[in-house]
């Protein structure tokens, strides 16, 4: 049986927020449809996981005039979607906090109202979801556990579904976010939601691409637009 199609969001991302707010608004069907999977960057502890499981996280830093770039970049499509944008700051970030809370919320039945909620806080609200205490705040809100959500990144068997979850990033070559796969079928960024759309409506993907015509991987110094989620 053929496997569902993917999302891969992340909650640090503008683009995802984006990708996010047009997936319910204007295709709520896929939405319904398809495997929602967080994808963060690892922090020490996720890395070493990572590195005895065999896996790579494919990061490089951004440099300075991308950043800039994206800044004025989020606030155009902000615009252009009546989005209220507040750019938030984050000090010292350990994005597993928000996203493995995502993974209690999501055995609680609740995934996709923490999502709203996370993506509210960070990208309208200007807040810190990396900070516990805000973590907690949105559990609360949503009849969740306060003090088990906010630490989730301290439970072990939350880090070992992290570390799979980081392992399915590698598998579907996911080098940036928003990402949709659609059996072998890959698509990274906002302008491709539409094209993900339509093959998953139409229950086809692609024919896959000849071997040869696959480009080789990216050398050590290349950007992989992502540090925040460049789509």
């Amino acid at each position: 049986m053929a496997k569902k199609p993917v999302f891969y969001f992340s909650l640090r991302s503008p683009y995802s927020w984006f990708a996010y707010r047009e997936l319910l608004d204007r295709y709520p069907d896929v939405a319904a449809t398809v495997t929602w999977r967080p994808f963060f960057e690892p922090d020490p502890r996720s890395e070493e996981a990572l590195r005895e499981a065999r896996g790579s996280f494919p990061y490089v830093a951004m440099s300075r005039a991308k950043h800039l770039y994206i800044l004025r970049d989020v606030g155009r499509l902000a615009k252009e979607r009546g989005l209220s944008l507040t750019w938030p700051v984050d000090h010292d970030p350990v994005w597993e906090v928000p996203h493995l809370a995502y993974l209690v919320a999501l055995r609680e039945g609740r995934g996709p109202e923490f999502v709203a909620a996370a993506y509210r806080t960070r990208w309208e609200e200007g807040g810190d979801i990396c900070d516990r205490s805000v973590i907690a705040r949105i559990a609360g809100e949503l009849g969740l556990d306060p003090v088990g959500t906010a630490g989730a990144s301290d439970d072990p068997a939350l880090r070992e579904e992290g570390t799979r979850l980081l392992l399915d990033v590698c598998r579907d070559g996911v080098f940036g976010v928003p990402f949709f796969v659609n059996g072998s079928s890959r698509y990274w960024g906002v302008d491709r939601l539409e094209r993900f759309v339509a093959e998953v409506r139409a229950g086809r993907e692609p024919e896959p691409v000849p071997p040869a015509a696959v480009p080789g991987p990216a050398g050590a110094g290349s950007d992989f637009g992502h540090a925040g989620g460049c789509g």
